[in-house]
């Protein structure tokens, strides 16, 4: 079977191409790619190339797709896999299966799967880990959404605190009932970071108090239309949103815990500055998330040891989530408690795919999501309106994005896979 892809051959060296897939193998599985969204990830492997940890050293001779935060449909199973797996049966991808320690993973370091691609065959690690997951949310691209989601879900997960002073017992997770500040944090990874925190209130676990900065007002606007304070406090949590590009942010954002100080702050952004201040947010046993993995690998920044030794601050990273954490992320979308649909802004096919791949960080917006089957150019979802005065097609999902305060939903994505389908 043919496919079209988009392959990375080296730095800032990505090509679509067709070509022909390998026959499959007992220990593989036949994919379709229905949805794919583009992660800052995939941008640091088209910068570094094979100084990536995850893409082969032999990228250039033996290209690998692009693409791991994966929805589709399997199309046909090796024999292997037959009492397990049926096909048209839908699928999310956790990538980072981790065999016997392995950093490889769709979307970097396989020939002949990743997400930015028609089909592929699925390599037979992925199975071996159980990675391949089933998926029965009312639309794809809310599976290409659960991996991202996932590595919020770890984030949240990584968090640690002790039982009581001077125990060494860890209790896992946020601190119930503590103060929780989001740094940098309405952007595409921010918003499933808000949205993920109105799940968990949901279900019962919350802070007490919830702090979301950044300096772009607009985008704070847009976060607090859609997860409001007012929703957070029936919830049983109190929410604030906050521009802190001013010159007394510090002070403004240790005033809304009463001076308390945070138990626990997640960075998602690697500026030095911003994480030199949320170490100074800490209280006693706090705990900090550097959730924003930076593309330079000499990234440091100066840490108030002092603080770490008398005030018991700890710190966390994590990249990527776990099966677990996919799971949950799945579970949570089928059951309808976790929003995280505005994370998308801009919808395209494949043909842009490297180019914005190339460009993540300067093309505004949130998530970006490719659908492999249609022919699409990039396009905000602000600008359907304007792009439907030459293609109804445009105005029909402007008029269904009106119903919906412009959030993707599953009536648009029904449309655009019959209107703007490739044929094959």
């Amino acid at each position: 079977m043919k496919t079209k892809a988009v392959r990375l051959y080296g730095k800032e060296d990505i090509r679509l191409e067709e070509f022909e897939l390998a026959p499959l193998k007992d220990n593989e599985i036949l994919v379709k790619n229905v949805t794919d969204s583009i992660c800052m990830s995939s941008y640091k492997a088209s910068k570094q190339g094979a100084d990536h940890v995850r893409v082969p050293n032999d990228v250039a001779e033996n290209p690998t797709i692009l693409g791991h935060e994966i929805c589709g449909e399997i199309v046909e199973v090796g024999k292997d896999w037959q009492e397990k797996y049926k096909v048209g049966d839908k699928f999310v991808v956790q990538p980072g299966h981790n065999k016997n320690g392995s950093l490889m993973a769709p979307g970097y370091s396989y020939t002949e799967y990743g997400g930015d691609a028609t089909y592929g065959n699925m390599p037979a690690d992925i199975m071996d880990m159980d990675c391949l997951l089933p998926f029965s949310g009312e639309a794809f691209f809310l599976g290409s959404l659960a991996e991202p989601v996932s590595t919020v879900i770890g984030g949240f997960n990584s968090l640690y605190h002790h039982k009581e002073k001077g125990s060494y017992e860890h209790v896992m997770g946020m601190k119930e009932g503590g103060n929780l500040a989001m740094i940098a944090s309405v952007g595409p990874m921010g918003l499933a970071a808000i949205a993920y925190i109105f799940a968990m209130a949901i279900e019962g676990k919350m802070a007490k108090r919830v702090l979301v900065t950044d300096i772009d007002q607009s985008r704070l606007d847009r976060a607090e239309s859609i997860y409001t304070p007012a929703r957070a406090k029936e919830l049983g949590f109190e929410l604030k949103y906050m521009n802190t590009s001013g010159k007394t942010s510090f002070d403004d954002m240790m005033a809304y815990t009463d001076g308390e100080g945070y138990d626990d702050v997640f960075v998602l952004a690697p500026v030095p500055p911003l994480v030199k201040q949320a170490q100074q947010l800490l209280r006693y046993d706090g705990c900090l998330n550097f959730f924003s993995g930076p593309s330079d690998n000499q990234f440091s920044v100066e840490m108030n040891m002092y603080d770490v030794h008398y005030s018991n601050h700890h710190f966390v990273g994590n990249s990527g989530g776990n099966n677990e954490d996919l799971r949950e992320a799945v579970r949570l979308l089928s059951d309808g408690k976790l929003n995280v649909a505005p994370m998308i802004t801009h919808i395209l096919g494949l043909e842009d795919v490297a180019y914005v791949t190339m460009n993540v960080p300067n093309i505004p917006g949130g998530k970006k999501l490719v659908y492999p089957h249609c022919e699409i150019e990039l396009t905000a979802i602000e600008d359907f309106a304007e792009k439907g005065k030459t293609d109804s097609r445009f105005a029909d999902l402007a008029e269904i994005m009106s119903r919906s305060n412009q959030i993707w939903n599953a009536e648009a994505e029904q449309y655009v896979l019959k209107h703007f389908a490739i044929a094959e």
